[in-house]
């Protein structure tokens, strides 16, 4: 492990937080057993190893960088998922971004998007979202790249 760092705290109260807090998760690596839905709690739970896109962008020659970060949704009333099998546990998935819209029925669609067509849609009550970094960050050696 490498040295201890500011840690991010983000929490998202409206659609322009989300759109912030999926900057930062933009390219975060995921695995399915860490997808976690409590019905009767009403959370939705991701533990990501997230790019440190904010380190990277402080300076040209800085080393790239993962951190463990944890994804909280509260207020969920429903999760879909699309285009992901759930029986490959160990399987990783891409986070490509975090969308969000107030739909018709007084709900807000909260939709994390995967590389590969896999979607998430998670029908919030509210925005109430925190993204939070949990741990020492550790160097990688490259950074993601997409295909345009």
């Amino acid at each position: 492990m490498t040295k201890d760092i500011s840690r991010l705290k983000l929490i998202g109260k409206n659609i322009e937080d989300l759109k912030t807090i999926s900057a930062y998760c933009q390219d975060s690596i995921v695995k399915i057993k860490d997808l976690v839905y409590l019905r009767d709690n009403k959370i939705f739970i991701m533990l990501l190893s997230r790019f440190m896109w904010e380190d990277l962008e402080k300076g040209v020659f800085r080393s790239y960088k993962r951190i463990k970060c944890v994804l909280k949704l509260n207020y969920v009333e429903k999760v879909l998922a699309k285009n992901i099998n759930q029986q490959q546990k160990n399987r990783n998935l891409e986070l490509l971004a975090i969308s969000s819209k107030y739909n018709k029925n007084n709900l807000y669609d909260v939709n994390l998007i995967f590389s590969g067509n896999g979607i998430i849609m998670c029908k919030l009550e509210e925005i109430d979202v925190m993204l939070d970094d949990q741990e020492y960050f550790w160097e990688v050696k490259h950074s993601p790249k997409h295909k345009i």
